[in-house]
């Protein structure tokens, strides 16, 4: 350990406590004390030994080294009341004083101490403090003057020292300033290369923070404009700063989010605390050049604090810091989905019971009635043609208690993806005449007509037939169910060079658009489930969707309530099966069809008055 490291030790222990925690004002309380200290002990020290040659000392220089106790006491002043300023005060008023005392009975004004005045400001000018330069200043004149007032009245004791003397006198006290002088210097030059220092080190510490830090700090007036971001933004942004700076940053918040951005600001500007979230153009990078990227940000603001000399007409400022919560806002978004599909579920298993609670019971009920009926046939005297009736409507209630089974059976195997398509060629006009040929007694029975368009040149497709029979049955049968007595149900083909076109359209009920959005959903039906007036379970739609997504097929829904509604099935005349490994088989991705997720971009940019349309492409 050195003997310097002994003595900062020493002068830290005796430092106030507001001095300890700031190593700018830690070095200047030190600055200060250090010299006084150490110039008291040597002054002490060396008193003897002036004694020694000097012989009894005058009251002048009894005066001198009396006054070596001052900086003593100044050092204990600043240690024990840290007042740095006031320290420097009382410092400039005992080395005025001492002066003064000295050069009153030197010559005055022209006595060899009155070159010390001199080095009053200059001390005073450590305390880096205008206020006590200043009175060190005036303080100094003030003595000058006086000694020119003492001299000119005469009161000044007369000197007896010959001229050699006083110019010997003349050399120390201008040698003994300097050197002094030089001390302060010194001592300044050394709380300038602290406070340097300590300044590039604070630099570094904020420059590591601002390079490292993921998020954005930025710095706004009230309208918006940015006076100052930091260079996390070129990577969450990835464009230049400088490109971001006035409305720059504003010009890429989306437009929709502007208003609650600004303000946000506005009511930082006022004092509040505000956290806003919002979408910001990404610059695209790469492939991804030709798409428009937003991402989702979020931003604290809290207004900029004042320094107390500043103007305060000035208008008020904010601090913002901002980082990327796209991925939270996905997950959102996700939990959403996931929510609404729960929904949905619990609405679809209602729907199912409430419709498989009708359909199940109605025909088992005839099942049961009318077999205990012919079990007591005795009882009752039925002859053969009521046996025969009561069979033909057990019948008739097994085989609609089958269709519907078989329909929640078929929808089962779609939604697990084993539904298996069995592809084969076959006469797409025969299957489609077949299928009206056996409604058309429905049709009549209705009062519905039924009008066929399929040209006789339509070319043999690749396929399973009788999912495509079932596709036509189902949607011709809806049709005509929906389809007031008097109406009309048109089935038309035509084929192009890759694809086959149905369209089966009516002129009966229609789809509202709230329901519209929903058609094809399994177990639904439009209207209220107590305003029902046709039977179903509300899968035939849904089978129907299913088996064109199969296919890889297209199915468009196009209605107006109290108009009718258009049915168009486009499926490719040659319909080769996926080849994928049992490995890597996912049925649920290959064969159900689900809703794919949009987008954020896609999202936003829809618009609004997009007519009510639902579109399935496998």
């Amino acid at each position: 350990m050195t003997v310097l490291s002994i003595i900062r030790d020493c002068l830290d222990a005796l430092l106030h406590p507001s001095a300890r925690y700031d190593a700018l004002t830690r070095a200047r309380h030190r600055a200060f004390m250090a010299p006084r200290l150490l110039g008291s002990l040597a002054a002490f020290a060396a008193f003897p030994v002036y004694l020694v040659l000097r012989g009894a000392p005058s009251a002048i220089e009894v005066a001198a080294f009396a006054w070596l106790i001052a900086p003593i006491l100044l050092s204990w002043f600043l240690s024990r009341t840290g007042r740095y300023e006031g320290a420097h005060v009382l410092s400039s008023l005992a080395l005025a004083g001492l002066i003064m005392a000295i050069a009153a009975t030197t010559g005055g004004i022209e006595s060899f101490a009155a070159v010390w005045l001199v080095v009053v400001p200059l001390e005073a000018a450590l305390s880096a403090s205008r206020r006590v330069a200043a009175f060190a200043s005036l303080l100094a004149l003030s003595c000058a003057g006086l000694l020119i007032l003492l001299g000119q009245l005469g009161w000044l004791p007369l000197e007896h020292a010959g001229a050699t003397e006083r110019g010997v006198m003349m050399a120390f006290g201008v040698a003994s300033a300097t050197l002094y002088a030089a001390g302060l210097a010194f001592g300044a030059e050394s709380l300038a290369r602290t406070s340097v220092a300590l300044l590039s080190r604070e630099e570094e510490r904020y420059r590591l923070l601002a390079r490292n830090m993921s998020d954005v700090i930025s710095r706004h007036q009230r309208n918006g404009a940015v006076q100052f971001i930091s260079q996390a933004a070129e990577a969450m942004l990835g464009m230049p700063v400088a490109q971001l700076l006035g409305h720059g940053l504003f010009d890429r918040v989306h437009v929709a989010d502007r208003p609650a951005y600004l303000t946000a600001l506005s009511d930082a500007a006022r004092g509040d605390v505000r956290s806003v979230e919002f979408r910001l153009r990404r610059e695209p990078t790469g492939s991804e050049r030709s798409q428009i990227d937003f991402i989702w940000v979020e931003m604290r603001c809290r207004p900029l604090d004042r320094d107390p000399g500043r103007d305060l007409t000035r208008e008020a400022e904010v601090v913002g810091v901002m980082r990327d919560v796209t991925d939270r806002k996905l997950s959102e978004q996700a939990l959403d989905q996931a929510r609404d599909a729960a929904e949905a579920a619990d609405a679809a298993k209602t729907r199912f019971l409430a419709t498989m609670s009708h359909e199940l019971r109605t025909p088992l009920n005839a099942i049961i009635g009318f077999s205990e009926m012919i079990a007591q046939e005795q009882t009752l005297m039925l002859g053969a043609p009521q046996r025969k009736e009561y069979a033909e409507l057990i019948n008739a209630s097994g085989q609609h208690l089958l269709s519907v089974v078989n329909g929640i059976l078929d929808m089962s195997k779609m939604e697990s993806g084993n539904f298996e398509i069995a592809s084969e060629p076959f006469a797409p006009r025969a299957a489609l005449m077949h299928c009206c040929n056996l409604l058309a007694l429905k049709a009549r029975e209705n009062g519905v007509d039924l009008i066929t368009d399929a040209p006789q040149d339509l070319p043999v497709m690749t396929g399973d037939p009788r999912a495509f029979k079932q596709i036509v049955l189902n949607l011709v049968a809806n049709a005509v169910k929906f389809t007031e007595r008097g109406g009309q149900v048109a089935v038309s083909a035509a084929a192009s060079a890759s694809q086959l076109t149905l369209c089966i359209s009516d002129t009966g009920v229609g789809i509202a658009p709230d329901d519209l959005k929903r058609v094809g959903a399994p177990f639904f039906q439009c209207g209220k489930t107590y305003q029902r007036r046709h039977e179903g379970t509300g899968l035939g739609l849904s089978i129907v969707k299913s088996l064109v997504a199969l296919h890889l097929g297209e199915l468009t829904v196009q209605s107006r309530l109290g108009e009718g509604t258009a049915v168009t099935v486009k499926l490719p005349l040659v319909y080769t099966p996926p080849q994928s490994k049992a490995s890597d088989k996912r049925p649920s991705e290959s064969k159900i069809a689900t809703l794919t997720p949009v987008l954020r971009q896609e999202t936003q940019d829809r618009p609004q008055d997009q007519p009510a349309r639902v579109k399935k492409s496998a």
